[in-house]
């Protein structure tokens, strides 16, 4: 099966991505995240504002990975600007882009998992959760930390594209095929991603990145956890939150009434998007 999905795989162009940006020379990491910072945003900005999410307001952004898009928070009048990210190889990138952007004052990256901060209560005005919410192991222990950490009426933004997204699998920076992971077992997945980032400069790095093994054995994708829609709605109707904005936005405006209907909205959402509030 292997075989197969490597030769249906040739068929798709790969997305860009900034892996292989990076590896290119083109861009860091850091800078894709910078450039692409408005478009972390532009489905709130149907609810709010850039002033009211961010302007004189001490702001966390959960997943900030090499904090690209979290200096492009700190650029719209932050009081403060500080990253989460469990990795903590990306702190360096993360600083000299802030150093680049005179925001050094302002922002700070910290390694740490989100649900367990160092933070004290009531720290934040305002929370960004952008592309987090699929990854993280413990998604309820996530938003019971961010409540706890969110000053009172402070705002989480949260979005996530759904796991039967095209692109769900979070494979398309050597799997350009729409919806692999529908049609092709995980373990089978997982012999195809190794198989093609292998010989890449950061392969090694990739797969660690990506896949881990249970007690038994098994191989995994780790960095993800599968998050669906209707998980999701069930871990948001029993938190604390306050849900003041929801809504899925579909891949095309062609999809926008069958991304409504139960069942295929869960592969014709592209995002759900939530504004919460303490």
């Amino acid at each position: 099966m292997r075989n197969l999905c490597m030769t249906v795989n040739k068929l798709f162009k790969l997305p860009l991505h900034p892996f292989n940006l990076n590896n290119e020379g083109k861009k860091t990491y850091a800078e894709w995240q910078y450039e692409k910072g408005i478009d972390t945003i532009k489905f709130y900005l149907k609810y709010t504002d850039v002033d009211k999410m961010f302007k004189d307001k001490d702001v966390l952004d959960i997943g900030c990975g090499a904090g690209g898009k979290t200096v492009f928070y700190g650029s719209k009048g932050v009081k403060s600007i500080t990253g989460v990210e469990i990795l903590g190889k990306y702190k360096n990138e993360a600083e000299k882009l802030a150093e680049k952007y005179n925001m050094s004052d302002k922002f700070q990256f910290v390694c740490a998992d989100a649900s367990k901060t160092p933070f004290d209560d009531e720290t934040f005005d305002t929370i960004i959760m952008n592309d987090a919410m699929e990854h993280v192991d413990e998604p309820e222990k996530v938003l019971e930390e961010c409540y706890r950490i969110l000053k009172k009426n402070g705002k989480l933004y949260l979005n996530f594209p759904p796991y039967n997204h095209p692109y769900g699998a979070h494979l398309s920076d050597a799997i350009g095929m729409p919806w692999v992971h529908v049609f092709f077992s995980e373990k089978t997945l997982i012999e195809t991603y190794k198989e093609l980032v292998k010989d890449l400069p950061d392969g090694k790095e990739r797969i660690e990145f990506r896949i881990a093994a249970k007690s038994d054995g098994t191989e995994y994708f780790s960095y993800i956890n599968k998050m669906t829609i209707k998980r999701a709605k069930k871990i948001l109707n029993n938190s604390r939150f306050n849900t003041v904005y929801y809504s899925e936005e579909p891949l095309r405006g062609i999809f926008k009434y069958p991304a409504k209907l139960p069942f295929f909205k869960e592969f014709l959402v592209k995002m759900v998007v939530c504004v919460l509030e303490k």
